[in-house]
């Protein structure tokens, strides 16, 4: 095809450029639906949104609080049922106040006007999950959450509720990011089991090659024995903790927030009900670069309770500049209904490899500014870090 042809039809030099027929869509395809105006904004998309699969969202300037969490359905937009259930506005041109337990809709500075062949997917950023801030996509006439169907045409929303910690934003914050899917790449665990073979995706802490329990993708277990020598397996939230300003960077007194939990005799956790932990996997997990991979955060097969909220997990993930040997997973859990004991080395959860289109021309680390590639157990980035 000419090069005059692809100016006229821009979707086709995409997809021209990709190696793969089906799959996720890396940075630098982002950066050309930017440039094509398929994803549109009123304030600039900058560089740093660009992650190596996704794009981070901004909040728009205003918040409604709503009385109940809702999908618009197939007759509504989200704007006519925030009128509906709204209990008042919030102005996010300055800092504001969300209060925890409370429900907003927040508009999106980004809209999609991406061609039928492109779906999307949105997942909360890992510093929201670890706040325990819940974050879902809404799109216009949805019938669920955090998809984007291929066609849509319009403006993207995101539902707040922040859990244990009320936070403080504004228009500009970036609390969840969105992925650009071709196709419906089916997920294969023999796919997955040669991809282990030829570039090894799971160490154990000592830096030795683990081998890998495959079944419906990577299943990954809890550490309750402490990483890098640590007594300390992991924290709960504190009730009634100060408010979290998302604006500081290693700021925060982690002791005002969080509880550290000593490695428990028997290494065995029973998790209280509705109380947020944050945990870390006992595996060190690594992501290719021709592969992105998401978090299942709830299986009731392995139990009642839910293992992550940020999912995403992107190419180059526990690779960095000198082949570091995997990072650990670190996980967001909360127990639903009744007391459930953890013991170490229980599976708790499974990575869904997925691969990437072409691989993208950024890669998760310190380069780009990646805040957890080398993380142990760690807190979300608003908090002073921890010594061992």
């Amino acid at each position: 095809m000419e090069a005059t042809s692809l100016t006229l039809f821009p979707e086709l030099q995409i997809d021209a450029l990709s190696e793969n027929a089906t799959g996720l869509y890396p940075s630098q395809r982002i950066q050309e639906f930017i440039d094509f105006g398929y994803i549109s904004a009123s304030v600039p998309i900058i560089q740093e949104q660009i992650q190596p699969a996704s794009l981070d969202l901004r909040l728009g300037p205003v918040a409604y609080r709503v009385r109940a969490s809702f999908l618009p359905g197939p007759t509504s937009t989200v704007l006519r049922k925030a009128e509906e259930f709204k209990t008042h506005e919030i102005d996010l041109t300055r800092p504001s106040v969300l209060e925890k337990g409370c429900v907003y809709v927040v508009p999106l500075v980004e809209e999609w006007n991406l061609p039928a062949g492109i779906a999307g997917k949105s997942n909360p950023k890992s510093t929201t999950g670890r706040l325990d801030i819940f974050t879902r996509l809404i799109t216009d006439y949805a019938s669920e959450f955090e998809r984007v169907p291929p066609g849509y045409h319009g403006k993207m929303f995101v539902e707040i509720v922040p859990r244990t910690f009320s936070i403080l934003v504004q228009a500009g914050t970036r609390l969840n990011q969105l992925r650009f899917i071709r196709g419906a790449p089916s997920p294969s665990d023999s796919k997955l089991s040669e991809l282990h073979e030829k570039t090894v995706l799971l160490y154990v802490e000592d830096g030795a090659v683990s081998t890998p329990t495959i079944s419906d993708g990577l299943w990954i277990s809890v550490d309750l024995d402490g990483t890098d020598g640590s007594e300390i397996i992991g924290y709960r939230a504190k009730a009634h903790a100060p408010l979290v300003d998302l604006q500081r960077v290693d700021y925060y007194d982690p002791a005002e927030f969080w509880e550290p939990i000593v490695r428990p005799k028997g290494r065995r956790l029973i998790l209280n009900p509705e109380d947020f932990y944050i945990l870390a996997s006992k595996e060190k997990v690594r992501i290719p670069l021709d592969h992105a991979a998401e978090m299942v955060g709830y299986d009731p097969s392995v139990g009642e309770f839910r293992i992550h909220y940020a999912g995403f997990f992107d190419p180059g993930f526990g690779y960095g500049s000198d082949d570091i040997k995997g990072t650990h997973a670190v996980l967001e859990v909360r127990s639903h209904e009744a007391p459930f004991v953890l013991e170490d080395g229980q599976r708790v959860g499974r990575l869904i490899y997925e691969r990437m289109l072409a691989p993208p021309d950024k890669v998760y680390g310190t380069a780009i500014g990646s805040t957890y590639q080398s993380q142990g157990l760690a807190l979300s980035k608003q908090f002073k870090r921890l010594a061992s």
